[in-house]
Protein backbone atom coordinates (compact mmCIF):
# COMPACT_ATOMS: atom_id res chain seq x y z
CA UNK A 1 0.00 0.00 0.00
CA UNK A 2 1.66 3.24 -1.08
CA UNK A 3 2.07 5.90 1.62
CA UNK A 4 1.10 9.55 1.34
CA UNK A 5 -2.11 8.91 -0.58
CA UNK A 6 -4.11 12.14 -1.19
CA UNK A 7 -7.53 10.94 -0.12
CA UNK A 8 -10.95 12.03 -1.29
CA UNK A 9 -13.51 10.22 0.83
CA UNK A 10 -17.12 9.18 0.52
CA UNK A 11 -19.19 7.88 3.42
CA UNK A 12 -21.86 5.30 2.66
CA UNK A 13 -24.56 4.11 5.08
CA UNK A 14 -26.17 0.80 4.20
CA UNK A 15 -29.57 0.06 5.71
CA UNK A 16 -33.20 0.51 4.80
CA UNK A 17 -33.89 1.71 8.35
CA UNK A 18 -31.50 4.64 7.78
CA UNK A 19 -32.92 5.35 4.33
CA UNK A 20 -36.47 5.48 5.71
CA UNK A 21 -35.49 7.82 8.54
CA UNK A 22 -36.17 5.29 11.29
CA UNK A 23 -32.57 5.66 12.47
CA UNK A 24 -30.65 8.95 12.35
CA UNK A 25 -27.33 8.60 10.55
CA UNK A 26 -25.13 9.92 13.36
CA UNK A 27 -22.26 7.76 12.06
CA UNK A 28 -21.77 10.05 9.06
CA UNK A 29 -21.40 13.09 11.30
CA UNK A 30 -18.84 11.36 13.51
CA UNK A 31 -16.82 9.99 10.60
CA UNK A 32 -16.80 13.29 8.70
CA UNK A 33 -15.36 15.07 11.72
CA UNK A 34 -12.88 12.28 12.41
CA UNK A 35 -11.66 12.25 8.80
CA UNK A 36 -11.42 16.05 8.72
CA UNK A 37 -9.14 15.92 11.75
CA UNK A 38 -6.85 13.66 9.73
CA UNK A 39 -6.87 16.09 6.82
CA UNK A 40 -9.09 13.88 4.64
CA UNK A 41 -11.66 15.70 2.52
CA UNK A 42 -15.16 14.19 2.56
CA UNK A 43 -17.12 15.15 -0.54
CA UNK A 44 -20.18 12.89 -0.44
CA UNK A 45 -22.56 11.18 1.99
CA UNK A 46 -24.70 8.41 0.53
CA UNK A 47 -27.44 6.25 2.03
CA UNK A 48 -28.67 3.07 0.34
CA UNK A 49 -31.19 0.43 1.35
CA UNK A 50 -30.61 -3.30 1.78
CA UNK A 51 -30.76 -4.13 -1.90
CA UNK A 52 -27.77 -5.83 -3.62
CA UNK A 53 -28.16 -4.14 -6.99
CA UNK A 54 -28.51 -0.67 -5.50
CA UNK A 55 -25.59 -1.30 -3.14
CA UNK A 56 -23.43 -2.28 -6.12
CA UNK A 57 -24.49 0.82 -8.05
CA UNK A 58 -23.72 3.10 -5.10
CA UNK A 59 -20.25 1.63 -4.63
CA UNK A 60 -19.45 1.83 -8.34
CA UNK A 61 -20.40 5.51 -8.34
CA UNK A 62 -18.39 6.15 -5.18
CA UNK A 63 -15.25 4.53 -6.55
CA UNK A 64 -15.42 6.65 -9.67
CA UNK A 65 -15.17 9.85 -7.60
CA UNK A 66 -13.40 8.88 -4.35
CA UNK A 67 -10.47 6.71 -3.32
CA UNK A 68 -11.46 6.12 0.29
CA UNK A 69 -14.89 4.61 0.86
CA UNK A 70 -16.05 4.39 4.47
CA UNK A 71 -19.17 2.29 4.87
CA UNK A 72 -21.31 1.60 7.93
CA UNK A 73 -24.04 -0.99 8.30
CA UNK A 74 -24.96 -4.30 6.71
CA UNK A 75 -22.40 -6.40 8.62
CA UNK A 76 -24.86 -8.21 10.89
CA UNK A 77 -25.91 -11.88 10.95
CA UNK A 78 -29.35 -11.61 9.30
CA UNK A 79 -30.38 -12.07 5.68
CA UNK A 80 -30.66 -8.33 5.04
CA UNK A 81 -27.03 -7.71 6.11
CA UNK A 82 -25.52 -7.70 2.65
CA UNK A 83 -22.55 -5.33 2.56
CA UNK A 84 -19.60 -7.74 2.59
CA UNK A 85 -21.15 -10.38 0.34
CA UNK A 86 -22.31 -7.75 -2.17
CA UNK A 87 -18.85 -6.16 -2.34
CA UNK A 88 -17.27 -9.57 -2.90
CA UNK A 89 -19.76 -10.22 -5.69
CA UNK A 90 -19.15 -6.76 -7.20
CA UNK A 91 -15.43 -7.51 -7.47
CA UNK A 92 -15.90 -11.19 -8.31
CA UNK A 93 -13.83 -12.13 -5.27
CA UNK A 94 -14.31 -15.41 -3.33
CA UNK A 95 -15.29 -15.27 0.33
CA UNK A 96 -13.41 -17.15 3.04
CA UNK A 97 -14.04 -17.73 6.73
CA UNK A 98 -11.63 -15.92 9.02
CA UNK A 99 -10.68 -18.22 11.93
CA UNK A 100 -9.72 -15.40 14.29
CA UNK A 101 -13.05 -13.66 13.72
CA UNK A 102 -14.95 -16.91 14.28
CA UNK A 103 -13.19 -17.40 17.60
CA UNK A 104 -13.92 -13.82 18.73
CA UNK A 105 -17.61 -14.30 17.91
CA UNK A 106 -17.78 -17.55 19.90
CA UNK A 107 -15.99 -15.99 22.87
CA UNK A 108 -18.35 -13.01 22.75
CA UNK A 109 -21.32 -15.27 23.46
CA UNK A 110 -19.47 -17.51 25.93
CA UNK A 111 -18.46 -14.49 28.02
CA UNK A 112 -22.09 -13.42 28.27
CA UNK A 113 -23.52 -16.86 28.90
CA UNK A 114 -25.69 -16.61 25.78
CA UNK A 115 -26.39 -19.21 23.10
CA UNK A 116 -24.92 -18.42 19.69
CA UNK A 117 -26.90 -18.87 16.50
CA UNK A 118 -25.04 -20.49 13.63
CA UNK A 119 -25.96 -17.44 11.53
CA UNK A 120 -23.54 -15.35 13.58
CA UNK A 121 -20.64 -17.13 11.88
CA UNK A 122 -21.72 -15.43 8.66
CA UNK A 123 -20.08 -12.33 10.14
CA UNK A 124 -16.67 -14.03 10.05
CA UNK A 125 -16.77 -14.30 6.23
CA UNK A 126 -14.60 -11.88 4.26
CA UNK A 127 -13.30 -11.38 0.73
CA UNK A 128 -10.13 -13.42 0.39
CA UNK A 129 -7.85 -10.39 -0.08
CA UNK A 130 -9.51 -8.18 2.56
CA UNK A 131 -8.32 -7.75 6.14
CA UNK A 132 -10.75 -8.12 9.06
CA UNK A 133 -10.92 -5.40 11.72
CA UNK A 134 -11.60 -6.81 15.20
CA UNK A 135 -14.70 -5.59 17.03
CA UNK A 136 -14.16 -5.52 20.79
CA UNK A 137 -17.70 -4.43 21.69
CA UNK A 138 -19.81 -6.48 19.26
CA UNK A 139 -19.84 -9.56 17.05
CA UNK A 140 -19.40 -8.10 13.55
CA UNK A 141 -15.78 -7.57 12.49
CA UNK A 142 -15.07 -4.66 10.21
CA UNK A 143 -13.13 -4.71 6.97
CA UNK A 144 -10.07 -3.02 5.53
CA UNK A 145 -9.73 -3.72 1.82
CA UNK A 146 -7.26 -2.40 -0.70
CA UNK A 147 -9.38 -2.55 -3.87
CA UNK A 148 -6.98 -0.56 -6.04
CA UNK A 149 -6.41 -3.43 -8.50
CA UNK A 150 -10.10 -4.28 -8.69
CA UNK A 151 -11.09 -0.67 -9.37
CA UNK A 152 -8.37 -0.08 -11.98
CA UNK A 153 -9.29 -3.32 -13.76
CA UNK A 154 -12.81 -2.01 -14.28
CA UNK A 155 -11.65 1.44 -15.34
CA UNK A 156 -13.46 3.23 -12.51
CA UNK A 157 -10.43 4.99 -11.06
CA UNK A 158 -6.66 4.97 -11.13
CA UNK A 159 -4.27 4.90 -8.23
CA UNK A 160 -4.89 3.56 -4.76
CA UNK A 161 -8.44 2.93 -3.51
CA UNK A 162 -9.50 1.56 -0.13
CA UNK A 163 -12.68 0.45 1.60
CA UNK A 164 -13.19 0.66 5.36
CA UNK A 165 -16.34 -1.11 6.56
CA UNK A 166 -17.85 -0.87 10.05
CA UNK A 167 -20.96 -2.15 11.81
CA UNK A 168 -23.81 0.35 11.90
CA UNK A 169 -24.04 0.42 15.71
CA UNK A 170 -22.43 3.78 16.62
CA UNK A 171 -20.80 2.50 19.82
CA UNK A 172 -19.09 -0.33 17.93
CA UNK A 173 -18.10 1.84 14.99
CA UNK A 174 -16.53 4.55 17.17
CA UNK A 175 -14.54 2.04 19.22
CA UNK A 176 -13.23 0.33 16.09
CA UNK A 177 -12.36 3.67 14.49
CA UNK A 178 -10.19 4.81 17.39
CA UNK A 179 -8.70 1.44 18.33
CA UNK A 180 -8.12 -0.18 14.93
CA UNK A 181 -9.00 1.79 11.80
CA UNK A 182 -6.92 4.91 12.41
CA UNK A 183 -3.79 2.77 12.72
CA UNK A 184 -4.52 1.39 9.24
CA UNK A 185 -5.25 4.76 7.71
CA UNK A 186 -2.58 7.05 9.17
CA UNK A 187 0.42 5.46 7.37
CA UNK A 188 -1.32 6.17 4.07
CA UNK A 189 -1.85 9.89 4.72
CA UNK A 190 0.40 12.70 3.47
CA UNK A 191 2.50 14.03 6.31
CA UNK A 192 1.33 17.56 5.57
CA UNK A 193 -2.37 16.68 5.80
CA UNK A 194 -3.17 17.77 9.32
CA UNK A 195 -6.42 19.61 9.86
CA UNK A 196 -6.93 21.03 13.35
CA UNK A 197 -10.09 22.73 14.51
CA UNK A 198 -11.29 24.55 17.58
CA UNK A 199 -14.85 25.51 18.35
CA UNK A 200 -16.23 28.39 20.41
CA UNK A 201 -19.80 28.39 21.74
CA UNK A 202 -22.08 31.38 22.11
CA UNK A 203 -25.40 32.09 23.78
CA UNK A 204 -27.54 35.19 23.72
CA UNK A 205 -26.55 36.24 20.22
CA UNK A 206 -28.05 35.00 16.96
CA UNK A 207 -26.20 33.57 13.99
CA UNK A 208 -26.88 36.63 11.80
CA UNK A 209 -25.57 39.14 14.35
CA UNK A 210 -22.60 36.94 15.09
CA UNK A 211 -21.90 36.76 11.36
CA UNK A 212 -21.96 40.55 11.07
CA UNK A 213 -19.42 40.94 13.86
CA UNK A 214 -17.11 38.31 12.35
CA UNK A 215 -17.64 38.98 8.64
CA UNK A 216 -14.02 39.87 7.93
CA UNK A 217 -12.72 36.78 9.73
CA UNK A 218 -15.22 34.52 7.96
CA UNK A 219 -14.03 35.85 4.58
CA UNK A 220 -10.42 34.81 5.08
CA UNK A 221 -9.06 31.64 3.49
CA UNK A 222 -7.05 30.35 6.44
CA UNK A 223 -7.89 29.66 9.15
CA UNK A 224 -11.49 29.16 8.10
CA UNK A 225 -14.17 30.57 10.42
CA UNK A 226 -17.60 28.97 10.08
CA UNK A 227 -20.81 29.36 12.14
CA UNK A 228 -23.09 26.46 13.06
CA UNK A 229 -26.43 26.63 14.85
CA UNK A 230 -26.84 24.11 17.67
CA UNK A 231 -29.47 23.46 20.30
CA UNK A 232 -29.91 26.80 22.06
CA UNK A 233 -26.44 27.97 21.05
CA UNK A 234 -24.34 29.05 18.09
CA UNK A 235 -20.94 27.49 17.49
CA UNK A 236 -18.00 28.95 15.60
CA UNK A 237 -15.54 26.46 14.16
CA UNK A 238 -12.02 27.69 13.46
CA UNK A 239 -10.00 25.29 11.32
CA UNK A 240 -6.51 25.35 9.86
CA UNK A 241 -4.52 22.88 7.78
CA UNK A 242 -0.78 22.78 8.35
CA UNK A 243 2.17 20.38 8.34
CA UNK A 244 1.79 19.80 12.10
CA UNK A 245 -0.76 20.25 14.84
CA UNK A 246 1.44 22.84 16.56
CA UNK A 247 1.64 24.94 13.41
CA UNK A 248 -2.11 24.73 12.89
CA UNK A 249 -2.75 25.86 16.47
CA UNK A 250 -0.40 28.79 15.92
CA UNK A 251 -2.73 29.90 13.14
CA UNK A 252 -5.92 29.24 15.12
CA UNK A 253 -5.19 30.79 18.51
CA UNK A 254 -4.90 34.46 17.43
CA UNK A 255 -8.18 34.20 15.54
CA UNK A 256 -9.89 32.57 18.53
CA UNK A 257 -8.59 35.33 20.76
CA UNK A 258 -9.86 38.02 18.39
CA UNK A 259 -13.32 36.42 18.26
CA UNK A 260 -13.52 36.23 22.04
CA UNK A 261 -12.42 39.84 22.44
CA UNK A 262 -15.14 41.02 20.03
CA UNK A 263 -17.96 38.98 21.54
CA UNK A 264 -17.10 39.02 25.24
CA UNK A 265 -19.44 37.13 27.54
CA UNK A 266 -21.58 35.90 24.65
CA UNK A 267 -18.84 33.28 24.35
CA UNK A 268 -19.44 30.74 27.09
CA UNK A 269 -17.24 27.78 26.19
CA UNK A 270 -15.03 25.98 23.74
CA UNK A 271 -14.73 22.60 22.08
CA UNK A 272 -18.38 21.68 22.64
CA UNK A 273 -18.22 22.10 26.41
CA UNK A 274 -21.83 22.28 27.66
CA UNK A 275 -23.10 25.27 29.60
CA UNK A 276 -23.49 23.21 32.77
CA UNK A 277 -19.80 22.25 32.71
CA UNK A 278 -18.79 25.90 32.42
CA UNK A 279 -21.09 26.80 35.32
CA UNK A 280 -19.60 23.95 37.37
CA UNK A 281 -16.08 25.28 36.85
CA UNK A 282 -17.14 28.75 37.94
CA UNK A 283 -18.98 27.51 41.04
CA UNK A 284 -15.92 25.54 42.09
CA UNK A 285 -13.55 28.43 41.35
CA UNK A 286 -15.71 30.88 43.33
CA UNK A 287 -16.44 28.28 46.04
CA UNK A 288 -20.17 28.96 45.77
CA UNK A 289 -23.17 26.70 46.28
CA UNK A 290 -26.48 26.91 44.44
CA UNK A 291 -30.02 25.67 44.90
CA UNK A 292 -32.72 25.66 42.23
CA UNK A 293 -36.50 25.90 42.41
CA UNK A 294 -38.03 24.84 39.10
CA UNK A 295 -41.54 24.98 37.76
CA UNK A 296 -41.72 25.04 33.94
CA UNK A 297 -38.44 23.14 33.43
CA UNK A 298 -39.57 20.23 35.59
CA UNK A 299 -36.12 19.38 36.96
CA UNK A 300 -34.14 19.84 33.74
CA UNK A 301 -31.84 22.48 35.23
CA UNK A 302 -31.15 20.19 38.18
CA UNK A 303 -30.48 17.30 35.83
CA UNK A 304 -28.01 19.31 33.78
CA UNK A 305 -26.20 20.63 36.85
CA UNK A 306 -25.85 17.13 38.28
CA UNK A 307 -24.72 15.65 34.96
CA UNK A 308 -21.28 16.94 35.95
CA UNK A 309 -19.26 14.60 38.13
CA UNK A 310 -18.59 16.07 41.58
CA UNK A 311 -21.66 18.31 41.50
CA UNK A 312 -22.40 17.51 45.16
CA UNK A 313 -19.74 20.12 45.93
CA UNK A 314 -22.04 22.92 44.83
CA UNK A 315 -25.58 21.51 44.49
CA UNK A 316 -27.15 20.97 47.92
CA UNK A 317 -30.94 20.95 47.43
CA UNK A 318 -33.13 21.49 44.39
CA UNK A 319 -36.92 21.30 44.13
CA UNK A 320 -39.58 21.05 41.45
CA UNK A 321 -42.50 23.10 42.73
CA UNK A 322 -45.00 22.74 39.94
CA UNK A 323 -48.22 23.74 41.70
CA UNK A 324 -49.02 27.04 43.39
CA UNK A 325 -49.56 25.16 46.64
CA UNK A 326 -46.05 23.71 46.47
CA UNK A 327 -44.63 27.15 45.78
CA UNK A 328 -46.37 28.46 48.88
CA UNK A 329 -45.74 25.60 51.30
CA UNK A 330 -42.25 24.60 50.21
CA UNK A 331 -40.74 27.93 49.17
CA UNK A 332 -42.77 30.49 51.06
CA UNK A 333 -44.09 32.22 47.95
CA UNK A 334 -46.80 34.63 49.11
CA UNK A 335 -50.38 33.78 48.23
CA UNK A 336 -50.92 37.50 47.68
CA UNK A 337 -48.09 37.55 45.11
CA UNK A 338 -49.60 34.58 43.29
CA UNK A 339 -53.04 36.17 43.32
CA UNK A 340 -51.86 39.59 42.19
CA UNK A 341 -49.29 38.67 39.56
CA UNK A 342 -49.91 35.02 38.68
CA UNK A 343 -47.61 32.03 38.91
CA UNK A 344 -45.74 33.09 35.77
CA UNK A 345 -44.33 36.43 36.86
CA UNK A 346 -41.10 38.06 37.84
CA UNK A 347 -42.36 38.51 41.39
CA UNK A 348 -42.97 34.78 41.83
CA UNK A 349 -39.61 33.89 40.27
CA UNK A 350 -37.89 36.20 42.75
CA UNK A 351 -39.71 34.70 45.72
CA UNK A 352 -38.95 31.18 44.48
CA UNK A 353 -35.25 32.04 44.31
CA UNK A 354 -35.27 33.57 47.79
CA UNK A 355 -37.25 30.66 49.19
CA UNK A 356 -35.03 27.90 47.87
CA UNK A 357 -31.86 29.73 48.91
CA UNK A 358 -33.18 30.10 52.45
CA UNK A 359 -34.41 26.52 52.62
CA UNK A 360 -31.17 25.05 51.27
CA UNK A 361 -28.86 27.57 52.96
CA UNK A 362 -26.84 28.07 49.77
CA UNK A 363 -24.95 31.08 48.49
CA UNK A 364 -27.20 31.41 45.44
CA UNK A 365 -30.84 30.61 44.84
CA UNK A 366 -32.27 30.23 41.33
CA UNK A 367 -35.98 30.18 40.56
CA UNK A 368 -37.77 29.73 37.24
CA UNK A 369 -41.42 29.84 36.24
CA UNK A 370 -42.89 29.95 32.74
CA UNK A 371 -45.10 28.45 30.07
CA UNK A 372 -43.55 25.58 28.08
CA UNK A 373 -46.69 24.93 26.01
CA UNK A 374 -48.18 23.94 23.74
CA UNK A 375 -51.18 24.97 25.87
CA UNK A 376 -51.50 27.47 28.70
CA UNK A 377 -50.49 30.63 26.90
CA UNK A 378 -52.49 33.86 26.71
CA UNK A 379 -52.07 37.13 24.83
CA UNK A 380 -50.33 38.71 27.80
CA UNK A 381 -48.40 35.58 28.80
CA UNK A 382 -47.66 33.56 25.66
CA UNK A 383 -46.13 30.13 25.32
CA UNK A 384 -42.36 30.52 25.53
CA UNK A 385 -42.44 33.15 28.30
CA UNK A 386 -40.38 32.54 31.44
CA UNK A 387 -39.06 34.50 34.38
CA UNK A 388 -35.79 33.63 36.07
CA UNK A 389 -34.99 34.85 39.57
CA UNK A 390 -31.54 34.85 41.16
CA UNK A 391 -31.16 35.55 44.87
CA UNK A 392 -28.14 36.03 47.10
CA UNK A 393 -27.85 37.24 50.68
CA UNK A 394 -28.48 40.90 51.51
CA UNK A 395 -29.38 41.89 47.94
CA UNK A 396 -32.59 42.34 46.06
CA UNK A 397 -33.20 39.39 43.74
CA UNK A 398 -32.34 39.85 40.07
CA UNK A 399 -35.14 38.88 37.69
CA UNK A 400 -34.79 38.16 33.99
CA UNK A 401 -37.65 37.84 31.52
CA UNK A 402 -37.06 35.56 28.54
CA UNK A 403 -39.09 34.76 25.45
CA UNK A 404 -38.54 31.60 23.43
CA UNK A 405 -40.03 30.90 20.00
CA UNK A 406 -43.53 29.53 20.66
CA UNK A 407 -43.26 27.37 17.53
CA UNK A 408 -40.71 25.14 19.24
CA UNK A 409 -42.06 21.97 20.81
CA UNK A 410 -42.33 21.56 24.56
CA UNK A 411 -39.00 19.74 24.94
CA UNK A 412 -37.15 22.39 22.95
CA UNK A 413 -38.71 25.23 24.95
CA UNK A 414 -37.77 23.56 28.22
CA UNK A 415 -34.19 23.20 27.01
CA UNK A 416 -34.07 26.87 26.02
CA UNK A 417 -35.44 27.85 29.45
CA UNK A 418 -32.79 25.75 31.17
CA UNK A 419 -30.07 27.30 28.99
CA UNK A 420 -31.24 30.80 29.89
CA UNK A 421 -31.26 29.90 33.59
CA UNK A 422 -27.77 28.41 33.51
CA UNK A 423 -26.49 31.38 31.53
CA UNK A 424 -27.97 33.75 34.11
CA UNK A 425 -26.03 31.88 36.79
CA UNK A 426 -22.88 31.95 34.65
CA UNK A 427 -23.07 35.71 34.10
CA UNK A 428 -23.64 36.31 37.80
CA UNK A 429 -20.55 34.26 38.68
CA UNK A 430 -18.57 36.31 36.14
CA UNK A 431 -19.86 39.56 37.73
CA UNK A 432 -21.42 40.35 34.34
CA UNK A 433 -25.13 39.99 35.06
CA UNK A 434 -26.99 43.19 34.36
CA UNK A 435 -29.27 43.80 37.39
CA UNK A 436 -31.84 45.44 35.11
Amino acid sequence: MPPNTPFQAEIIAVGTEVLMGEIINSNASYLSQALAELGVNVYYHTVVGDNPNRIKAVFETAMRRANLIVVTGGLGPTDDDLTVATLAELFETPMVADPASEERIRQFFIARGMPMSSTNLKQAMRPVDAEPLPNRTGTAPGLFWDVSTHVAKRGWNTGPCYILAFPGVPREMKTMWTEVAMAKLKPLLPESAVLVSRSLQFFGIGESMLGEKLRDLMAQASPTVSPYVGQAEVRIRIAAKAPSEAEALTLIEPVAGEIQSRLGTYCFGSNEEPMEAVVAQLLRAKQKTVSVAESCTGGLISSRLTDISGSSEYVLLNMVTYSNQAKETQLGVSSETLASFGAVSGQVAAEMAMGIREKAQTDIGLGITGIAGPTGGTDSKPVGLAYIGLAVADQCPIVKKVLVNAQYDRHQIKHWFSQYALNTLRLYLLDSLDPD
